[in-house]
């Protein structure tokens, strides 16, 4: 051929696991709710920072060290990551990965995030707990977007691979996977019931 791909940028998505997962989100989704609750600081900052929604990001983003719903969430999570990295390649040199950061978002109606990339990690994501019909999903942009320069814009019906954002759909019982320098978002919730997941960074030590 001439022309190959170089310097792919890789996102990760498969189930959690195989089978019980309605009952499985249904209790983490009790245990979001009840966190919403009971996180008052959370709050606070949610009203400056995350308008209209609810995140645990600033206040208890900590939650497989309190919870043993999370702590078991945490392992699963774990060996999706471990097969991630090792299909990237990575020479993690014996060192194991950790989890070092858990936290939930609820996004009712109208609620968003902007566009953001998370350091001091080396893979990050999300596990999907509730997601209403037509709700939005994760959306990331080419990392190159920034060198483009001169370039012309891309043609409507450009393949997915030479377009310069991609849209994931939220999927109640999927995570997705991607490395922490990606930048993406998420759209304005435009449905009238409440999304929930759970987002989580991992590093390597």
């Amino acid at each position: 051929m001439p022309i190959r791909a170089w310097f792919p940028t890789f996102i990760y998505q498969e189930p959690l696991q195989k089978s019980g997962l309605d009952r499985l989100n249904t209790d983490l989704a009790d245990e979001c709710r009840r966190l919403r609750d009971y996180d008052a600081a959370g709050r606070r900052w949610s009203e400056k920072n995350y308008p209209g929604g609810y995140t645990s990001y600033a206040s208890m983003n900590e939650l497989h060290r309190f919870s043993s719903t999370f702590s078991d969430l945490e392992k699963k999570l774990t060996r999706h990551v471990r097969k991630f990295a090792h299909s990237l390649d990575m020479d993690l040199r014996g060192h194991s990965i950790r989890l070092t950061d858990l936290w939930v978002n609820i996004m009712p109606p109208t609620a968003a995030h902007s566009l953001h990339l998370h350091p001091l990690s080396f893979i990050s994501g999300t596990y999907y707990v509730v997601t209403p019909p037509g709700c939005s999903g994760l959306k990331f942009e080419d990392p190159r977007l920034d060198r483009f320069m001169a370039a012309p814009p891309k043609r409507s019906g450009a393949r997915r691979e030479n377009q310069v954002h991609v849209t994931y759909p939220a999927e109640a019982g999927k995570v997705i996977l991607f490395e922490s320098w990606l930048r993406h978002e998420v759209a304005a919730n435009r449905v009238a019931e409440e999304r929930i997941s759970v987002s989580f960074n991992f590093n390597w030590s």
